[in-house]
Formats: structure tokens, C-alpha cells, sequence
């Protein structure tokens, strides 16, 4: 084993690699077993169980060099062994298929390479080359793994080593990713491939890490192929995907460089609280940055931006006629204040208008609001107006002062 397998770099990377395989293990076997569930360190490194008993277990082995590992002497081969003879009942027959997953090479007449799901498959022979090896090799590494299999009556062994499967040569972790795009060739949407392997990986990180908590047991495939169906429809021409997650945001940093912004004023004039003040500083932020996201990947068009613009104009303003007409000329400041402040509200609340009709993740509309907002084309308070134009004057004569 290379030096650097050792090091924890070496092992993080072979975390990452089972993580990543499972989810193309799951590509790749799920549509023929819907029924079936996939998991992460619950009965192996991965493993299929159905209605909750393994059907098939996998561990996952990640080497730099391709041809580490794989020989019928070797310390992963053996730990591999160890941990089935341990957990997976060897001489059961009717026990889990047993797939060692690698990226090394096996030489073709390696007990590994005998394995293999081919042609060329010997059992009888891999037998013979695990038993010599079990025999003859002093690796005090291997010492406990060879003793336990050679525990094993011949019987034993023989259904022991006959629901092994080797796949060698198996893609190594920067590789992964194009294949689980080749994976989901046909759910690919047109010119947008990229944004949605994203989303697909944004889910399965999430996923893994639940299983890996102990928070899920498992995902079965037919809900996996729902999760990736929606994935999809959302590239569709009525409906959009969100990138920009609540959860990747940096709430501190991003209310920091925003506090100042006209937007935050209008809201602070109708006495709006700290609370919802930081709220809609995240909305303007996560919208700002999911129309640069999808006007960038072309899956909307600006026209279509300012169409939407317009339609939320057109309900602010309906809503602003009615404020101001309730309130009337002799309105207190507190009252208008107050009437502000419900405004506020009501709009953030609406769900009126939509930037498409299946598309109803209401933080853009309401982040779309507050660029609005922003730019001075709508406002809370009845004065708005004037005191965007005093905001102006005032920021403008500081900028002016400044050395």
C-alpha cells in the first residue's frame, strides 16, 4: 500500500470514494431493483438490503496506484476477507453477495482476477490461491484474517468464495463524477448538465451525510429515482431550480455587507425589527445571486427577469393606491407608519405573482421585493418617494466629504 494511503488524506479520500460510489452504484443497479434500499456503514461500506435484510454487501477500496492491493497476499484482500468471514455469515449460501469494489488492476490469474463477474470466473481456482496464500504468507498484517479462513471447513469455503465478486479497475474518485453523468445520459436536461449534476450531488451529499449520522438508514431506489425526477422537472419550461440554498449563505457576512443598502432603510422607516430586517438582507442576497446563476447558465432570459419585475410593480402598486387612500391626508406618522409596516407584510406574504407557475420557492419573489425596493420603484411608507430622495442626497454629500 502506497505511503500515502496511510495519512489521514489518504483515508478521507476513501470516505469520499465510498460516498461517491453509492450514489453511482445506485445509478447503475437501481432502475432493475426498485424495491431495494442502499445504505452507507450500516451492514458494510455499501450494501443493498431489501425490506431491511442485506442482499449485497460492498467494500469500497481506493488506491492511487492501480495495480496496489489486488494480490492474494495483500493486506486489503485479507481485511476485505476478515470483515465478511466476521459479519457475513461465510458458509451460508443462501448469505449476501460479496462485491470487493477497486480501483487497483487484478492480475488475471490472482484469486481477485478469478472473480471477476466474466467469462473467465473460477472459483475452484481462487479457492486454491486463497489457501496457498493463507498458508504460506507471514504478513503478521494478514495473521488473524488467514487464521479465520482457515478455520473454515472446505465446504465452508467453497460458499464462502463463491459469493464473492471482484470489480477491479473501477473508476477512481475524480473519475466518478463523468461516470454518473453517463449514468444519467437520458435525464439529462439540454444545456444545462452541468447545473443539474450539481443539484444531483447537492442531494446525494445530504443523503450520505444522514445515513452516515445514523439520521436515515437507507434510500431506496425508487425514491432516489423520484428525487432525481424532480431534479429534472425543475429545468422545465414552467418550473426553475433553486441553487442558491438557504443553508449556503453566510447570514453574518452577508447582512454585514448589506445593512446599508436602501432597501434595509425602507424597511427600517416602517420600523420593521432586527429580526426580519436580517430575514430580508438573506432574500435580496440569495435572489441577487440566483438570477446571476441562471441568467449565466441561460435558463431564464432577461425578458422574462423584467416581465416578472413588472407584474410584482403592478401588485405593489395596487396594494400602495389602496394604503395611501385608507390612510388620507390627515394621517399621524405613527399611522402611516403602522400602515407601512402592514404592507410590508402583506406583500411578503403573497404568493400572487410567480417568476414561473410551477416555480413557488417564495424567497425570490421576496428578495425580487426588496431589489425593488432597492432601485426605489416600490416602497412601504406612504413618503417613500421623499425619503428615498433625502437617502440619496444624504449618502451622496458623505461620498462627496470623504478624503
Amino acid at each position: 500500500m502506497p505511503a500515502g494511503e496511510h495519512n489521514a488524506s489518504g483515508s478521507l479520500v476513501g470516505y469520499m470514494y465510498q460516498v461517491h460510489w453509492c450514489l453511482l452504484e445506485l445509478l447503475k443497479r437501481g432502475p432493475e431493483r426498485p424495491d431495494f434500499a442502499i445504505s452507507l456503514e450500516l451492514h458494510d461500506d455499501v450494501a443493498w438490503d431489501l425490506n431491511g435484510s442485506p442482499q449485497d454487501l460492498l467494500q469500497t477500496k481506493h488506491h492511487l496506484n492501480s495495480n496496489a492491493g489486488l494480490g492474494d497476499k495483500d493486506v486489503d484482500v485479507w481485511k476485505t476477507l476478515l470483515v465478511w468471514i466476521e459479519t457475513a455469515k461465510p458458509g451460508d449460501q443462501h448469505g449476501p453477495q460479496l462485491f470487493l469494489v477497486s480501483t487497483s488492476h487484478a492480475a488475471d490469474d490472482s484469486a481477485a482476477g478469478l472473480l471477476r463477474p466474466d467469462g473467465r470466473r473460477d472459483v475452484v481456482q481462487a479457492i486454491c490461491r486463497f489457501d496457498d496464500a493463507a498458508t504460506t504468507s507471514t504478513n503478521d498484517k494478514t495473521a488473524r484474517a488467514r487464521q479465520q479462513y482457515l478455520a473454515l471447513t472446505p465446504s465452508q469455503r467453497a460458499v464462502f468464495v463463491d459469493r464473492i465478486w471482484v470489480l477491479d479497475d473501477a473508476p477512481r474518485i475524480g473519475d466518478v463524477d463523468a461516470a454518473v453523468r453517463r449514468a444519467l445520459w437520458n435525464t439529462l436536461p439540454l444545456d444545462h448538465e452541468d447545473m443539474f449534476l450539481s443539484l444531483v450531488w447537492k442531494w446525494w451529499t445530504a443523503v450520505a451525510l444522514d445515513m452516515l449520522q445514523g439520521k436515515k438508514a437507507s434510500v431506496t431506489a425508487a425514491a432516489a429515482r423520484t428525487m432525481i425526477s424532480g431534479i429534472r422537472d425543475r429545468f422545465s419550461d414552467d418550473h426553475l431550480p433553486t441553487t442558491i440554498e438557504l443553508s449556503d449563505v453566510d447570514e453574518d457576512t452577508v447582512v454585514t455587507s448589506h445593512e446599508n443598502r436602501p432597501f434595509v432603510h425602507q424597511m427600517q422607516w416602517v420600523r420593521c425589527n432586527t429580526t426580519n430586517l436580517r430575514k430580508a438582507i438573506i432574500d435580496y442576497h440569495r435572489a441577487v445571486a440566483q438570477t446571476v446563476e441562471w441568467v449565466a447558465d441561460d435558463i431564464i432570459g432577461l425578458r422574462e427577469l423584467e416581465r416578472f419585475e413588472d407584474n410584482l410593480r403592478d401588485e405593489w402598486e395596487r396594494h400602495f393606491a389602496d394604503m395611501v387612500e385608507d390612510l388620507g391626508d390627515a394621517a399621524s406618522e405613527p399611522d402611516r407608519i403602522a400602515a407601512g409596516k402592514t404592507l410590508l407584510r402583506e406583500l411578503r406574504e403573497s404568493t400572487a405573482v410567480n417568476v414561473r407557475p410551477k416555480y413557488n420557492d417564495s424567497f425570490f419573489a421576496r428578495g425580487k421585493r426588496h431589489e425593488l425596493a432597492d432601485r426605489g420603484r416600490m416602497g412601504w411608507h406612504p413618503d417613500f418617494e421623499r425619503l428615498m430622495e433625502n437617502l440619496m442626497i444624504s449618502t451622496a454629500t458623505s461620498a462627496a466629504g470623504q478624503p
